[in-house]
């Protein structure tokens, strides 16, 4: 009986292990096979384990909660049925070959099932997708729809418009036509613009998946009609060669990311500049998926984005954006000492510089967030620690006597400083997240404040809880003045400084911005929504 007992209590804690230990080396192996389909495949796969709507598997036609989808075709497939749906259906092609050369026509490429929700018949205009189970198509280029028993002979071979965003697609014969120009070294691109389109605006979507509240890896999947990049996979400044495959002056760029990203790509602009390829330089859009998005929000491209906004009216507003010009300049700091063998610190300023409670701010949100990464997934979790440490600000006054600490000069004139706490110079309108901070309450006159006339404003404020005041229009700023070049002098002590939300410490130095060039953007003058009015 007792060898008994201890025959049974070895088997129920051995068993549970051994299962567990078998479920686990049976999920690795099953996520290594996955794994290597993902690397090998033309496909755009990534795995869900759930679906964000009813989805059927383009194979077995059985419903699933989890699987496999294709950011670029739309594909959606089961675990099990992965490895055939890679061999039997082809993905989207951005390069295809033709003898037509780029004036080609090409077929619908169609898919079956999982169509969009409210999708109506191209046939007979009735809704499409309606029955539960596996059912009508759709074109990955024009995103068109059909029923199943609409679906005929002539619509296989019929030749695909490219919809309703025809003018900002690019067609992938155009691009096998100028690869193969370039290997002919012939460079007359402006000759080849496809299917005689005389608006042709093609755009390039560039996607941060790591901005905001991860609605970057979501926009991957909804911009799939264009060419579209991951920067955390692609550096900018590669994937905005491929503007030199295409018409002079006519390319629009959209940068879904916060400000950050979008300097990061207009850095690689002016990289381009330098090359010598001045006259493929495109226009830049904004879809604002950061934190601040002051840059996004002076543009008229809002506060922030969370899917609110259909894709669609996203694409007709860069299509009907106007071109203007946005100063950058560039910021050299110059640290002080005998001994001083270091280069200076350069920086390429877009939105503004600080020194004082806002780059203090700045700086322990950035040390924070670092430490713990996870936690700053949320717009709203960034700003409550933005507030926190804001608040905290306020009862500590780390920056407290900066007029005794700085000397300003504005285009070689010395400023005598009133008592502040902090000096901020700004190149667009808004700032900390949604706050004109030049016009403060608008009850008193100041000078008109532009991001193209190559003058910054220069403001004090009296500490954070001044900043929080001027959010809520209920002060202003200390209105310094405006001028073309702002050197600063730190004396002594080190203090917190910040440029576009890049914060440092830093001793003692000599600050110097100076305009550096000008960035080709995308201003739209549409309505915004009562959110960004509010903001």
């Amino acid at each position: 009986a007792d060898w008994s007992l201890v025959f049974w209590t070895l088997c129920s804690v051995i068993l549970p292990v051994l299962i567990t230990l078998w479920c686990s080396f049976q999920r690795s192996r099953r996520q290594v096979l996955i794994r290597d389909i993902f690397r090998k495949s033309k496909h755009d796969w990534h795995y869900t384990d759930l679906f964000g709507q009813p989805s059927y598997c383009c194979v077995c036609a059985q419903h699933i909660l989890q699987g496999a989808f294709c950011n670029c075709c739309g594909l959606r497939v089961s675990e099990g049925c992965l490895k055939k749906a890679d061999q039997l259906f082809l993905c989207k092609e951005i390069m295809m070959r033709s003898n037509g050369g780029a004036h080609s026509s090409m077929p619908h490429h169609w898919i079956r099932g999982n169509v969009p929700l409210c999708s109506c018949c191209m046939i007979c205009k009735q809704q499409c997708g309606t029955q539960p189970k596996l059912c009508d198509y759709r074109c990955v280029w024009c995103q068109y729809t059909v029923h199943d028993e609409c679906m005929m002979d002539r619509l296989k071979t019929e030749e695909c418009t490219f919809g309703e965003f025809r003018d900002l697609i690019i067609p992938p014969y155009y691009l096998s036509t100028i690869n193969q120009m370039r290997k002919d070294k012939r460079t007359n691109y402006e000759k080849v613009v496809p299917y005689c389109r005389k608006h042709w605006m093609p755009v390039i979507v560039l996607a941060n998946t790591r901005s905001g509240n991860n609605m970057g890896e979501t926009l991957l999947g909804e911009f799939k009609i264009l060419l579209v990049f991951d920067l955390s996979k692609i550096a900018p400044a590669k994937a905005l060669q491929l503007c030199t495959l295409l018409p002079c002056n006519a390319v629009r760029v959209l940068v879904c990311g916060g400000d950050g990203t979008v300097g990061w790509v207009l850095d690689a602009i002016d990289e381009m500049k330098i090359k010598g390829q001045e006259r493929y330089i495109p226009q830049v859009a904004i879809l604002p998926l950061g934190t601040g998005n002051d840059l996004s929000n002076t543009l008229g491209w809002g506060a922030g984005y969370a899917g609110e906004v259909p894709v669609e009216q996203i694409l007709g507003n860069v299509m009907e954006a106007d071109g203007i010009k946005l100063d950058r300049w560039k910021v050299q700091v110059t640290n002080k000492g005998y001994y001083n063998l270091r280069k200076p610190k350069v920086f390429t300023m877009n939105n503004y510089f600080s020194i004082g409670p806002d780059a203090l701010m700045a700086l322990n949100f950035h040390a924070h967030r670092e430490k713990t990464p996870s936690l700053f997934s949320s717009r709203i979790i960034n700003k409550a620690v933005y507030f926190f440490y804001g608040t905290k600000d306020c009862l500590v006054q780390e920056c407290k006597d900066l007029n005794k600490k700085v000397e300003l000069e504005l285009d070689g004139e010395r400023i005598e400083l009133p008592s502040l706490e902090g000096i901020i110079v700004l190149n667009i309108g808004y700032w900390g997240g949604g706050c004109r901070l030049w016009e403060g309450m608008g009850d008193e006159p100041y000078p008109l404040a532009r991001h193209d006339d190559g003058l910054l404003e220069v403001v004090g404020v009296h500490g954070s809880f001044h900043c929080a005041q001027i959010q809520v229009k209920l002060a202003n700023p200390v209105r310094l003045g405006q001028a073309h070049t702002v050197r600063l002098i730190l004396k002594s002590s080190k203090m917190p400084m910040q440029v576009d939300g890049e914060p440092w410490a830093q001793g003692p130095c000599t600050v110097t911005i100076t305009h550096k060039t000008h960035a080709l953007m995308l201003y739209h003058s549409g309505e915004q929504t009562d959110d960004d009015a509010s903001s």
